[in-house]
């Protein structure tokens, strides 16, 4: 369980292009790095479209987004495409993400128990550590928030 001022866990993927990327490299820079269930689905599509609209925004607080799902790179290229999505899609097929963030949780829709990714939303400061966490995010509204929390990190 991660918590508020715990060092993030550093890790290295591919992003939708096939690109490696650390989060040691990113420091100096905040990151906002959140967790969504799936490519092309209502909700995810409005979260990630919600932060393609905002990126100036983010980038004039010296953050940069990243988003994770477990889907793979040609999902994630044609969702990105799709939907003109302008930050990278990090790849996390084999779940060592969701599970180092400890995002994959069991989830239950309609009485049937499953095991899915929690929408969760982590922005890590300069050096590493996490500044703050939104668990369970509801998209409307959710990107203020973050922008907010940036404001203060």
């Amino acid at each position: 369980m991660l918590h508020e001022g715990d060092k993030a866990p550093d890790f290295t993927t591919k992003d939708d292009q096939g690109n490696k990327v650390s989060l040691k490299g990113l420091r100096g820079k905040k990151v906002v790095l959140y967790f969504y269930p799936k490519d092309n689905t209502a909700g995810c599509t409005k979260e990630a479209c919600d932060f393609r609209d905002n990126l100036g925004r983010i980038k004039r607080k010296d953050a940069v987004v990243l988003g994770v799902s477990p889907d793979g790179e040609k999902s994630h290229g044609k969702f990105k495409t799709k939907f003109e999505l302008t930050f990278p899609l990090l790849v996390d097929e084999d779940k060592t993400l969701v599970n180092l963030y400890g995002v994959w949780k069991e989830k239950s829709m309609y009485g049937r128990k499953y095991m899915g990714v929690e929408r969760t939303t982590f922005i890590i400061d300069e050096k590493g550590r996490i500044a703050k966490i939104f668990p369970k995010v509801k998209v409307e509204g959710h990107v203020d928030a973050v922008l907010e929390a940036l404001a203060n990190a």
